[in-house]
């Protein structure tokens, strides 16, 4: 883990108010894994007081990308953010997805801003598995492409592929795959996360989910961001324990 000043190499608009910043960080670069988050500083002031996480969506070279939709005050402050500014990051923190286990398709799926962390797996992925990417939105206007390969849509509006969840997609993918053995990657809000699970365990799909979550330390310290464990009266933190786990080992 690290404290490190990011230098803003670009940010820009991918979709309605989800932005893509690019930074230059040699060290950071050197060492994230896919599913990996950091905890930025977006302003020396003292609004907002704490860090915010985000995930790191891809790793280019020596520089780091990070995607985020503007929702408050932090986030509207990083998408003025211009080349040359900068950004202190604590990072990396949590775990990774686990993408060299004994499986032929992988599955992933993403809800809204939690497509943010697979454009840094699909990099690992291409080379050596088949998979393809569920892009589940609100409406057209919030689906982009960035980093994204073999993509399929659901909106809950039908203004891009189907109308419905990804879950609704996911049964339509699943047939197109000839029993092959399938894992499933996820992030995205909990409701979603919590439909697709209980059809992964219902079907007997293996998969892991990154969980999101406030984080106001990123590394356990605060304890604030538990998560019910399937395992008796055990709990875990996503920060530290996560933020990626098991579908079937954690109560949503």
């Amino acid at each position: 883990m690290i404290i490190e000043d990011l230098e803003v190499h670009s940010n820009f608009e991918i979709a309605k108010n989800t932005f893509l910043i690019k930074t230059h960080s040699p060290n950071l670069s050197s060492i994230v894994r896919p599913g990996q988050f950091c905890n930025l500083k977006v302003t020396e002031t003292e609004t907002p007081l704490l860090r915010r996480p985000f995930s790191i969506s891809d790793v280019d070279g020596q520089y780091v990308s990070f995607m985020y939709k503007v929702v408050g005050v932090g986030t509207k402050i990083l998408s003025k953010m211009k080349t040359g500014d900068f950004i202190n990051a604590l990072a990396p923190l949590g775990n990774s997805f686990n993408s060299n286990e004994n499986f032929e398709h992988a599955i992933l799926i993403g809800g809204g801003i939690g497509i943010a962390p697979f454009p840094f797996l699909i990099n690992g992925l291409k080379q050596k598995k088949d998979f393809t990417v569920l892009f589940g939105v609100r409406s057209k206007e919030e689906a982009h492409q960035f980093g994204l390969e073999n993509i399929s849509y659901s909106s809950d509006d039908g203004t891009i592929g189907i109308k419905g969840n990804v879950v609704d997609l996911l049964k339509i993918e699943l047939q197109k795959i000839d029993n092959k053995k399938v894992k499933i990657f996820a992030c995205g809000p909990t409701q979603m996360l919590k439909g697709l699970q209980s059809f992964c365990v219902a079907n007997d799909l293996d998969g892991e989910v990154s969980l999101e979550s406030a984080m106001a330390c990123g590394f356990g310290i605060c304890q604030g961001c538990p998560v019910e464990s399937t395992e008796q009266e055990a709990y875990k933190l996503i920060c530290k324990d996560g933020p990626v786990f098991n579908i079937k080992e954690v109560v949503l």
